[in-house]
């Protein structure tokens, strides 16, 4: 949509929330948004492609980027660290393209300080128990990763009122078009009614409560 300045789009969740399924398909069904590929420590897994899932870096060369102000924002989850760099970000925005960052809380709270015209959606599991569930059917974690998993994912809950939006994913479909809406909206000037309907703070309060 010409006419309008671009911005940044973060969404944030909890481990096994499933938001890189959602990322990816909002990106696919929206052709002005744009997937920011972060650099990461972690290990290749898989498939996966250098520059495509991820940039790929040594812990010496994170650190070396990170002192050159490389990045808009990094942090460390699971003992790796992951950062999204500036022009990552840049290069869409300046071709009048949104651009989305599927990131962690720490990483998500340094864009809204570094970047006030980023909107911040935050993704919940219908239920922690629902949550414990997705992380089990992965196989990928023992019993213990998976509770620890959990514990992080409470302690984000609390960073929830950082966010302009909580989206339950309890549907995969219906979680997709939620956030398509979302983008379409502040796209218009149109959000208010939204940030409403997805207000973080009722959100919050309902999964604590066992919604």
């Amino acid at each position: 949509m010409k006419g309008r300045p671009a911005f940044p789009v973060v969404v944030a969740a909890p481990s096994g929330t499933g938001k890189t399924t959602v990322c990816r398909r909002v990106v696919e069904g929206d052709p002005e948004i744009e997937f920011s590929i972060s650099h990461t420590t972690r290990p290749r897994r898989g498939s996966e492609r250098d520059g495509v899932d991820y940039h790929f870096v040594s812990e010496a060369r994170f650190g070396e980027l990170v002192a050159q102000d490389f990045f808009l924002e990094w942090a460390v989850y699971n003992g790796f660290r992951y950062g999204t760099s500036w022009q990552a970000i840049d290069a869409p925005l300046a071709t009048g393209r949104d651009v989305l960052l599927e990131i962690e809380v720490q990483g998500a709270r340094q864009v809204r300080e570094r970047r006030p015209d980023a909107r911040l959606v935050f993704l919940l599991p219908p239920s922690f128990e629902t949550l414990r569930e997705r992380l089990s059917q992965r196989g990928t974690d023992s019993p213990e990763q998976i509770e620890r998993r959990l514990e992080v994912a409470k302690r984000e809950l609390a960073a929830i009122g950082d966010f302009d939006y909580a989206v339950v994913n309890d549907d995969l479909e219906r979680c997709v078009r939620d956030v398509a809406a979302i983008l379409a909206a502040e796209r218009r000037d149109e959000a208010a009614p939204l940030r409403r309907r997805f207000d973080p703070a009722r959100a919050g309060r309902g999964l604590r409560a066992g919604a």
